[in-house]
């Protein structure tokens, strides 16, 4: 049974360092920075240059580390892992790092992204004897790195990447060696860095800004990078494409204080506003965001239209993601508990309200209900990006159609269910520009979930769902 979509969720963030004395504890720090990435587990695993020792639990970071002594984890090198699952239920077996012992050693992976040809890959192992632990599709590369009884290597790790289809970011770890790959396509960022002597790899660079680290640079699509004692050495598994960085880690799934692709995101954030308020335009009052993601598209929007930037919605900072409630009914009720207008800026007034994007439509209606019963005479949502059409496969949890208010409702339909006096969002173009303002070389970004164009091929199953969901909501945008 197909899960309901609970909202833009990213799968994960990974981390690693290498050659540092308190490796555990800079992880950690680490995995904190990127908690925004997953919520649901967390896990380390430390080389201590003998073997490989594992940590990890369901909950947030300092849930989970609270009950680790990092003196028993001793070591120079690490990895760890933020959990939100796309790929695999929500039990402590599929929380990461992934770790294996065998005769040969042991190994440990962490995966941010998704391999979509998972199922199939799972299959053909299993007919060759193989006999796996968890129903997370990182598992699937743990198997065949290591088929045919082969050591961990570069080599085998290429192999391994070249069968494989998705998009993914990976840490491998051995008692040697540190490895670290990004997709052909770049659709996940994954960056470099270095403390002192130490090497840190992360998928967003406010990870390194938390322990200190300075940015070296990203990893580049197609790339297989392998840390050791050595230093860095790196090759090309696959032939690089042009780089599609996910457009959602700018719009909504990233820090504001993280580059990506050597764009600020807070930066690309503001200008959308900027563009956003250049295509849509609204007679009102003031202009609020919808905390946090939203902020810098409200400040843009403001600066750009004239109109007053106010905090007109406060954020409880002591309740988590809406999107973690199990239920439909908690999370709602979790969007009043998080979110409380600020009634003596709003009460009568005419409010512009940002938003980065509308998933399902739930939690917008909530917000504009909030505002109005707070006393706003008018709010006019403006989404600073376009509308979300089709699902991804690529590691976002956004893998049915059919709850996605944009694909199934006009306009004017979308404004009439969430309350709104009117509703526009950013164009592609808007959305494009914004982000290649902030740049001197742009690559590209995947808009997939935007346009249906989707820059990986999807295995038969997954693009006959979508052309099927198409078909259905009578809907004919993009290429599928």
């Amino acid at each position: 049974m197909q899960a309901e979509i609970k909202g833009i969720n990213e799968e994960c963030g990974i981390f690693g360092i290498w050659g540092h004395e308190k490796a555990a504890e800079l992880t950690y720090y680490g995995l904190h920075a990127m908690q925004h990435r997953g919520q649901e587990g967390a896990g380390v695993v430390v080389n201590d240059g003998k073997r490989l020792k594992g940590h990890k639990g369901l909950g947030l970071v300092n849930d989970v580390f609270k009950q680790m002594d990092f003196c028993d984890f001793p070591g120079e090198v690490a990895i760890g892992h933020v959990r939100y699952s796309t790929q695999g239920g929500k039990v402590i077996e599929n929380v990461q790092p992934l770790l294996f012992h065998s005769q040969k050693g042991g190994m440990a992976l962490a995966q941010n992204g998704s391999i979509m040809n998972a199922y199939q890959l799972r299959g053909e192992l299993e007919e060759q004897g193989s006999i796996m632990q968890t129903s997370s599709d990182t598992e699937v590369l743990a198997h065949l790195i290591k088929k045919g009884g082969r050591e961990v290597s570069a080599s085998s790790i290429a192999d391994a990447l070249n069968k494989i289809e998705g998009a993914y970011t990976f840490l491998i770890l051995t008692e040697k060696k540190m490895y670290a790959a990004l997709d052909p396509s770049g659709i996940h960022p994954l960056s470099i860095g270095r403390l002192k002597d130490a090497y840190v790899v992360a998928s967003e660079t406010c990870a390194f800004d938390q322990i200190g680290a300075a940015f070296l640079r990203e990893v580049l699509p197609g790339e297989l990078v392998t840390i050791s004692d050595e230093g860095i050495q790196t090759e090309r598994f696959a032939f690089r494409k042009q780089r599609k960085l996910c457009a959602m880690e700018y719009v909504y799934l990233s820090r504001p204080d993280s580059n990506l692709n050597h764009v600020n995101v807070h930066t690309s954030r503001k200008e959308m506003g900027k563009e956003l308020a250049r295509e849509a335009p609204a007679d009102a009052d003031i202009v609020i965001g919808v905390p946090d993601s939203s902020i810098s598209a409200a400040i843009g929007y403001a600066e750009e239209i004239g109109l007053p930037y106010e905090m007109g919605i406060i954020k409880n900072r002591y309740v988590g993601r809406t999107f973690i409630k199990p239920s439909q009914q908690l999370r709602e009720q979790g969007v009043k508990m998080k979110l409380s207008p600020v009634r003596g800026i709003i009460e009568g007034k005419r409010v512009v309200m940002i938003d980065d994007s509308i998933v399902r439509g739930t939690t917008s209606k909530r917000i504009v209900n909030l505002l109005k019963d707070a006393g706003a005479e008018e709010v006019h949502v403006r989404i600073a990006s376009p509308p979300i059409l089709y699902p991804c496969f690529y590691g976002i949890d956004m893998s049915t159609r059919k709850e996605l208010i944009a694909a199934n409702h006009t306009l004017d339909e979308i404004c009439d269910i969430i309350g709104a006096d009117s509703v526009a969002y950013l164009s592609e173009e808007g959305l494009e520009k914004a982000i290649v303002k902030s740049k001197t070389i742009h690559q590209g970004i995947c808009t997939a979930c935007m346009t249906g164009e989707y820059p990986v091929p999807l295995p038969d199953d997954a693009f006959d769902k979508v052309r099927e969901e198409t078909s259905a909501s009578g809907r004919s945008e993009g290429n599928v």
